[in-house]
Formats: C-alpha cells, structure tokens, sequence
C-alpha cells in the first residue's frame, strides 16, 4: 500500500469502528481481532543488513502491515473456528486455520515464509553465481557487480487429531519446507609437495581462496502418526516419525582461470598457477573439481512412550525408539563420474539406532522424594568402508560412527527443619566408541583417538524459604571425565622412535607428547560449577531475581597442545514494579564473562575472553482510560578479545605474528522504542510505534579498519560495520 493511501484507509475503518461501537452497557472482551497498518523505514540496505535479515524489512522504505486473529464459534455445534495471519504485507508471511470440536477432533493447517538475507555485501566479476556451474573472472577488487545472496523458506504444515472413544486419541502432522536460495560458500587449496612442482615464487602460486556460493534447492517432508492412550493409571503413546530429505543439486563445479593474485593480492599482480607434479594433478585442476553438496537421505523411528503411576507415591517414566537412517543417492547421479572407485555406487549409509529408558520417582515419606532414571542408545553404523580419497599415494577410506551411550541419575530431596529443602544427586555418563580399522582407515592429523569415556557428578543443593517473601537456593557440582587407553594414529618419526604402534592402546604416560592434537571431547577433565539464585516479592507490586553463577573447566590431554582450561561467570536480575494500575516498570540486566585458554606448543599460547553485557528498562503508563504510553531502552555489547603469546619453540616468523595479536571482535546493539495506543472506540484502537536501533559489528575474519576481504580472483566481502536504523509503525487495530 502506498503511503498516499494509508491514512484514508485507517480514516475509513475508524469510521465504521465507530459506527459500530457498543452501548457503555454492552461492552464484553473482544475474542477477535484485525490490525491494519504501514511502516517505513530509513537508511539503505547497507544500513539495514543486520537489522533486515530476517524480518522482512531490508529491500523497501514503506510497507503495509496486516495481521489478524479471529475465533469463531457455533453454539449449535461447538465447532470453533480460528484464523491466524501474521506479517502479511511482509516477506515473512504468517498463515494458519484451525477447525475443532473440543474433546472430539481438530484440523489445523499452517503457512510461513522465511527469507534471511546475507548480512554481508558480494563485489565479484562471477558469471552464473548461485548456478552448479559459476565461472569465476578476475577483476580489480570493487569493480564488479554487488551480489546480495538470500535464503527464502516456504513451510506448510497439516495436522489434526482425533479422539474415537474416552482414553483413545490419534495425531497425525505432516510438515513440508522448500529451501531455496544462495549461500555464501567458498573453497582453497594449498598445494601438497606431491600435487605441485614447486613452492610459491614470483611468478606462480601454489595456494588460493575462491568464492564458490552454494546453490540451494531443498525440500524436507516430515510425519508425525502417534496413537495416544489415556487410563487410570497408566499413558502410553506409539508413534511412527519420519523425515525425507532431498537436494537438486548434487554438487558445484566452478570455471576457475589459469591466473589469480597471490599473496599480496593485486597489487602483487596476476600470478599462473603452480603446475602439476608428476602424478599430481595442477592447482588450477583442483580448484575446478567437483565439491559435494549435501545427498539425499531419510530416517524412520518407531517409538513407544509414557508414565504409569504404580501408586500415587511411585510414579514411572519409559521409552522404547527404533530409528533407520539411510542415504544411498547415486554417485553419478550428483555428477560424481571420475570416483577414484568403482566399487560402489552409491555411500550405502545406513544408521541404526536403539533407545531405552526407564525412570521412576518415589515419595517414600512426607519429606523424602526420589528420583531415579537410566537411558541406554546404541548408534550402529552399518556404513560399508571403502576407498573415497586418493592424493598421489595417499589413499583414504570412510570412517564409522558407531557408538554406545549409557546415562543414568539418582536424586534424592528431603525437607529439613526450618523450612530448608536439601537435594543431593549422582550423574553417570559413559560412551563407547567404535574405533577405526588400522588396516582400512587413515586418520590425518590426530595423534590419537580414545574408545571410552565415562564422567560422574556429584551435586548438591540447598533451597530455603527465608520467609514468606524470599526464598533462596546455592547448588554446587563436580563432575571428572576419564577414559580408557588412547588408541595411537601418529606415525611420524619421532612417534615410531618413541615406540608408538599405529592402532595400539596406550596409557597417558606412554602416549604423551608435547606438541600432539588429541580431541578436547574425549580429554580428562575436572569440572566445577556453582550457583545462587534469590527471589523476592517484598509486596505485590514489587519483585525482584537474583542469579549467580560459576564454572570452571580444566583439561588434562597427554600433550601440551589444546584446550587446557575454560572458566564462566554470570550476574544477572530482573525487576518488576507496578506502583499504581497506571504505571507498570520492569528492568533487567546480565554480565557474563568466558574464558578458554589454548596452546599450539609450535605457534602461540593463547587466552580467548568473551565479554557479554545486556541491560534494559521499560515503563508503560496509562494517563487516561483510553490512552496508553510505553517505552523501553536496550543495550546488547559483546566483546571477545583474543590475548596471543609466543611459545618457547615457536619460530621468529611466529614470534613476530603474535607480537602483533588479533583485533577484537565486537558487537554492540542499542534500541530505543517509543509507542503510544488510544482507544478511539471500545473496538477500535490506534498503535503508533517508533523504534530507532543503532547496530555496530566490528570483526577481522571479513574485514578490518575498513578494508574488505579479498579472494584470489578479487571478488571482495564487506560489511557496513556502523549501521542505523529508525523504523516507524501506524497501526488501526479493530476487535470483534
């Protein structure tokens, strides 16, 4: 709707409000209503990436905003009728209809769309950008075409349910969502001794980075069947759930030229491409080879469900779930002919997984609760091995996933004198691990991998009523994970020399070594956390929360490389206050502060500290019966700076690169929203809403200090790093 047509528009159903309004006698509260509005918008897109990227309101300055609610029901019948409409004049469109009999049966259908557009601003001479086939063109950075890359969603949603007899039930929910669009996506390579002749040098490279966008066309379908049972004592649901997924493109092959920029970008100049070993393959032939993009799969799980009380003392928890997951889309078929195997034609991947768990909780005595629950999940990969990666000599085969997962947890809570409630409990967490074949997989770049880990935790927790108005709790924890031997993948020389086998276990001390990578995830490690909460409702109008909290992480791999330690610390508090029936204020506020500490025993130590501080206040006020007033101020700042030193071993080149450290990354977002609502009949309302955000995104990985990254053929990234938005908002709301 133009602006021109607007304020008539609201003038005209002001009118008709009026006309129809009620007698002062008459009035009741409205079950439905329509909202008819507009907004505008300033600044360009560039202001608005961060802002626009998911609401809709990127691309235009004006916009017509329609929502709605309306419930009807027939008193003959029964039958209610509900129409809900959200976001309308919108790309972000809102739809649903439900139609139900309450206790007997209901329909209901659902329609969204979603379009979220890349934050970022593409500059590149690319032909074809967003297709299978890209060709990718050098040009001076900035002189290209800006590319604005989006994802839009279309979801739509049938279920319903039916109740055949008292204690009988059956649902069915059908959902199917079409993704299409543009991701910004790339590739690089750096040319192994075997693939390339020689090192870089003035007049070849042996490295680049290229923009490669994925083009995306999926379509997942999902059912939801389950029959539900409702008895006396016991609630039982069997169900079936499936998800079908599929992709129109198989993979992205790009067009890349024989001369890109090198290390010192244009102003180096064009460079030819490092040529091919003998074996190998040229760096230009490897930029151009197929990458994969996600097959086609489905999963299927079968699944039964539900509690039954015992008595009214012991109650029970359980579930039985069976799960196949497959995908064997053909090779050929996503454009993989020149496989280094003709074995199979497609992965043959297929996952199964079994779920047990049962749960029972107990109150033996009037101040004595249990609690107690087991799960166990077997994944089973039934994935046949076979060989997918060949570099010269160099051959790998896939890899497994299959493992076993036993939890389990004991809580007991028992009611001391003065009103003070004491919870102790015990948690268990073990996984076991399927481990590669030594004669079939070749795992690159891990020293080791471990087959089982198990962690406990203890954990305790004191909750008070101090008095009628304040009650408070202070819980700690401390959970250790350990594991068994480390099962060796390093075949360097200094491992043989150390007398490390190659698929054999080992123990801390005959594993260790300094400068090895060992997961972080399968690490020992001691952690301990803290917390303190308070609520306090001094009166009825005023109340207050309290949260503190406090944990630490630390890491004991067989190496001095890796995560060693990780640490957090939370304040938060929120605060309402109603003074009057005229005046209602509320605030709140959080300070966190992460931290982790990382080595590379060749390279740097580095301390990583995340900073994250969020605040706001609101009022609303209603100086007259038919007038309303609100306004609200919010702050969001996050920083992570990142504190790099040298190690001791590290070479002169790194010294000096860690002398020089990484910028911050921050981002901060301030909003200041200001609306007034006047009741122009008992059915009519105007909403007049303003809203100014003022957003700042500084980070190194896409740019700094105002200089875009740049690819290898020139295509640059940026982002407008300080942007300003001001979005206004008439709205003619009429209840019925």
């Amino acid at each position: 709707m133009k602006k021109s047509t607007l304020l008539p528009a609201l003038g005209l159903l002001t009118a008709l409000a009026a006309h129809a309004q009620e007698p002062a006698g008459g009035l009741r509260i409205p079950q439905s209503w329509v909202s008819v509005g507009g907004g505008t918008v300033t600044g360009d897109e560039r202001d608005r990436t961060l802002f626009g990227q998911y609401n809709g309101l990127r691309e235009r300055d004006a916009y017509l905003l329609l929502d709605a609610d309306v419930v009807k029901r027939d008193e003959a019948t029964g039958l209610w009728t509900t129409l809900r409409a959200r976001d309308l004049g919108l790309e972000t469109p809102e739809l649903g209809v439900t139609v139900q009999r309450q206790g007997d049966w209901r329909l209901n259908a659902d329609y969204a769309q979603i379009v979220h557009h890349e934050i970022r601003t593409i500059n590149t001479g690319m032909l074809n950008a967003g297709t299978a086939n890209p060709t990718v063109r050098v040009i001076a950075p900035g002189m290209g075409d800006n590319l604005n890359f989006q994802m839009q969603r279309n979801v739509l949603g049938l279920s319903g349910d039916k109740w055949f007899r008292p204690g009988m039930q059956f649902e069915l929910a059908f959902r199917n969502e079409d993704k299409d669009g543009t991701r910004l996506w790339g590739r690089g390579y750096d040319c192994a001794n075997y693939v390339c002749t020689t090192t870089q040098n003035a007049t070849n490279t042996r490295w680049a980075v290229l923009m490669v966008p994925e083009p995306v066309n999926f379509n997942t379908k999902q059912i939801d069947a389950k029959l539900n049972f409702v008895g006396e004592k016991l609630f039982l649901t069997a169900g079936y759930y499936g998800s079908f997924f599929t992709n129109s493109y198989g993979n992205v092959q790009p067009n890349v030229p024989n001369q890109l920029y090198g290390p010192l970008g244009p102003s180096g100049g064009l460079r030819t491409l490092n040529p091919a070993a003998a074996g190998g393959t040229s760096l230009q032939n490897v930029l151009q080879l197929p990458m994969a993009l996600y097959p086609d799969n489905q999963a299927h799980q079968f699944y039964v469900s539900g509690n039954y009380a015992f008595r009214p003392t012991l109650r029970s928890t359980f579930k039985l779930a069976y799960t196949r997951a497959t995908q064997d889309e053909d090779f050929g078929g996503m454009g993989f002919t020149g496989a280094p195997t003709v074995r199979r034609a497609n992965l043959g991947g297929e996952v199964n997984t079994t779920l047990v768990q049962f749960g029972l909780s107990a109150r033996p005595a009037p101040r004595l609760s249990l609690l107690g629950n087991v799960r166990y999940e077997q994944r089973e990969d039934k994935t046949p091995v076979d060989l997918y990666n060949v570099e010269n000599t160099a051959r790998w085969d896939n890899s497994l996933t299959s493992n076993r997962k036993f939890t389990s947890k004991f809580e007991a809570s028992y009611l001391l004198p003065a009103n003070v409630r004491a919870t102790a409990g015990v948690d268990y967490d073990q996984i076991e691990r399927e481990l590669p074949d030594p004669t079939k997989v070749d795992i690159a770049g891990l020293s080791a991998l471990r087959g089982r880990t198990e962690e406990t935790t203890a954990r305790f927790e004191l909750r008070r009523s101090i008095s009628e108005t304040l009650t408070g709790s202070l819980g700690v924890s401390h959970a250790k994970r350990s594991g068994s031997n480390w099962y060796n993948l390093c075949v360097s020389a200094a491992c043989v020399a150390q007398g490390l086998v190659y698929g054999s276990g080992y123990n801390y001390t005959q594993i260790y070594q300094t400068t090895g990578t060992f997961p972080f995830n399968l690490a020992d490690r001691d952690r301990d956390a803290i917390k303190a909460t308070a609520d306090w409702l001094p009166t009825e109008t005023l109340s207050l929360q309290l949260v503190g909290q406090a944990a630490h992480d630390g890491y004991d791999p067989p190496s001095m490389n890796g995560l060693r330690q990780g640490t957090l610390h939370l304040v938060s508090a929120d605060l309402a206050y109603t003074p009057s029936e005229r005046w209602k204020l509320s605030a709140y506020g959080s300070v966190s502060d992460q931290t982790m500490n990382e080595a590379d025993r060749n390279n740097y130590v580095a301390d990583t500290r995340n900073r994250s501080v969020a605040y706001g206040l609101s009022a609303v006020v209603h100086p007259t019966g038919v007038l309303e007033v609100g306004g609200s101020v919010t702050r969001v700042l996050d920083v992570t700076k990142y504190h790099l030193t040298a190690d001791q071993a590290t070479t002169p080149n790194n010294v000096l690169q860690n002398s020089i450290g990484l910028p911050d990354v921050g981002f901060s977002d301030i909003r200041y929203g200001l609306y007034t609502r006047y009741a122009v009949t008992r059915q009519a309302d105007l909403r007049f809403d303003i809203t100014r955000i003022v957003t700042r995104l500084d980070e190194w990985s896409w740019g700094y200090g105002g200089v875009p990254f740049v690819y290898s053929d020139g295509t640059t990234v940026s982002l407008n790093p300080r942007q300003q938005v001001t979005f206004a908002v008439a709205r003619f709301i009429y209840k019925f």
